[in-house]
């Protein structure tokens, strides 16, 4: 790779609203939403935000183009998945060769990392893989504020389930456990060292930059997810191996209205992360923005950063995004 193809080094800040929802399901307690019970804030694991950019990419561009998902809407096992995508049969041995075209072929392995079985059909062959860390990664989201699980979560079905003995005439019950509203941010980085590792392209994060925040809009689709909106993603690009960190750390939230139950019911505030963009503008290259029509109207980040003499770059970007795009040619 290059030096003017290598990935610069970024920090990412990734709001959305979950609205009348489950953000993140635990399957330990119930499929309630994951709450850190000291302080009522709602938690949404990365695998859970990598998901929603899966499964855009592979309904708009098929499964080519994803080395994490299902084959012909099947869950299949990872050596499976591997000849599939290469064209293997079940007896042919898996080589590095294989994972490398993995990388060449799917955008998520290029930007999360990817674990890849290879080996051949002797004993002590099976079960090796070859592990690529991924150079963009994400911690755990959290609410801004504290959430409030429904009421109500006991729901019917006209089915029934299994017949008992003396049973007539009921469906079966279940829970549905849901927040009334929950507004999460995500941290995020960008690693130009690992990006080395994967093969990241400036091109990939571009991508990324144009689907992610459209994946929560357009994959929370399901029963269980609809309600979801997203509001900010910005990605903070800089010139050298500097970093701010956490940007979550320079973002005040204060509830105006409680409970919390929509967007306007609480007030955002960016001062700080304005000020510490500002103070180091001559580290960073540009600052890569999305803001919903909502968030833009009542804060205006783009603006007030561009005022303040940083590059901004306004999403999505000037790309005609296809499935082309998405692979490496050889």
């Amino acid at each position: 790779m290059s030096e003017a193809e290598m990935v610069p080094n970024s920090d990412i800040l990734f709001i959305y609203e979950a609205s009348m929802c489950n953000p993140n399901g635990d399957p330990d307690d119930e499929n309630r939403p994951r709450i850190d019970r000291a302080t009522m804030t709602n938690l949404v694991s990365d695998v859970r935000l990598k998901r929603f950019f899966r499964n855009y990419v592979t309904e708009k561009f098929g499964e080519e183009s994803v080395w994490e998902t299902k084959v012909g809407g099947e869950h299949v096992r990872a050596d499976k998945r591997l000849r599939v995508l290469v064209g293997k049969k079940e007896n042919d041995d898996l080589e590095r060769s294989d994972a490398n075209e993995v990388l060449k072929r799917c955008i998520d392995a290029r930007l999360f990392g990817a674990t890849i079985p290879i080996g051949g059909k002797e004993e002590g062959e099976r079960g090796k893989a070859v592990s690529y860390p991924g150079p963009v990664q994400f911690t755990w989201g959290f609410s801004l504020h504290p959430v409030e699980l429904i009421d109500s979560p006991t729901i019917t079905s006209v089915f029934m389930g299994r017949e008992e003995k003396g049973e007539t005439g009921y469906g079966t019950i279940g829970k549905d456990w849901r927040v009334y509203y929950s507004l999460i941010a995500f941290y995020g980085v960008v690693s130009s060292l690992r990006s080395r590792n994967t093969g990241l392209r400036p091109l990939d994060v571009q991508i990324l930059d144009n689907l992610l925040y459209k994946s929560v809009n357009l994959d929370a689709t399901t029963r269980s997810k609809i309600g979801h909106w997203a509001h900010l993603y910005m990605r903070v690009e800089y010139n050298d191996e500097f970093t701010l960190g956490d940007l979550r750390k320079f973002v005040d939230c204060e509830v105006k209205t409680n409970p919390v139950r929509s967007f306007e019911h609480v007030e955002l505030g960016f001062d700080k992360l304005v000020n510490a963009l500002v103070k180091h503008r001559d580290k960073i290259r540009a600052v890569h923005i999305y803001e919903s029509d909502e968030f833009r109207a009542k804060y205006g980040l783009a603006e007030k950063l561009r005022q303040n003499g940083i590059n901004v770059n306004e999403l999505p970007h000037n790309i005609n995004i296809n499935g082309d795009l998405l692979v490496i040619k050889s």
